[in-house]
């Protein structure tokens, strides 16, 4: 049976808990082995992770020490897949610039803070967000510092907002790429629970996480 570690914490803002909870039980429903902790000190725990197929990281701005990190950039580049979703994996330990190379992004901004925004599936082949339409939100919309090495498989596009020099701007909102050999995958929303009661999130979380322990 394959392992997927849950790390949340950081910010409360996130909702980290509640977050993980959801795709916790969703994996777990679909037989695998789901192990969730409150600590980036189970990165230190070889005996626990060394087993681990998937990391989620659910943890927004803190800070993770670089024996914490080694541990996790060693087992993903090993072969362990990494997945997650809003500032808890794109917006984790911002001093970190070789964490932020591995995940492929770095939030920098959520221009007019909640706003009504469109995700628009761009690789509508691909087994993550294939079948699934364009979809809204009513949510943070993340503008991005981007790996352009990303596999990008949706995208959101700045409209409206107060800051006219990036009006228009195509920003890539879900994507996956390859670490070593391990599986990355992120999505940029999932900023609290509400996001996750849009079916078309939710549904590309679920596949991205499952691509990512190599099952889809």
């Amino acid at each position: 049976m394959k392992k997927i570690i849950f790390v949340w914490g950081g910010w409360e803002g996130h909702q980290p808990k509640e977050t993980t909870e959801i795709f916790a039980e969703i994996m777990g429903n679909e037989g695998y082995k789901v192990e969730i902790y409150n600590t980036l000190d189970i990165f230190l725990d070889s005996k626990k992770v060394a087993s681990a197929n998937l990391i989620v990281i659910n943890w927004t701005m803190g800070k993770i020490t670089s024996e914490q990190f080694k541990s996790l950039e060693q087992l993903v580049s090993s072969g362990a897949g990494l997945a997650g979703w809003h500032g808890g994996m794109g917006d984790a330990f911002r001093e970190n610039t070789s964490y932020q190379f591995m995940v492929g992004g770095q939030f920098v901004a959520h221009p007019g803070g909640i706003v009504e925004y469109e995700v628009n599936i761009v690789k509508k082949e691909d087994p993550i967000v294939k079948g699934i339409s364009d979809f809204k939100l009513k949510s943070e919309q993340y503008y991005m510092h981007i790996d352009p090495s990303n596999e990008v498989l949706a995208t959101t596009t700045f409209k409206n907002t107060s800051l006219p020099w990036i009006e228009g701007t195509v920003m890539p909102a879900v994507w996956k790429r390859r670490y070593g050999e391990g599986r990355i995958f992120y999505a940029s929303f999932g900023h609290q629970l509400g996001d996750f009661e849009i079916p078309e999130a939710k549904e590309i979380v679920k596949r991205g996480l499952l691509w990512a322990i190599g099952d889809l």
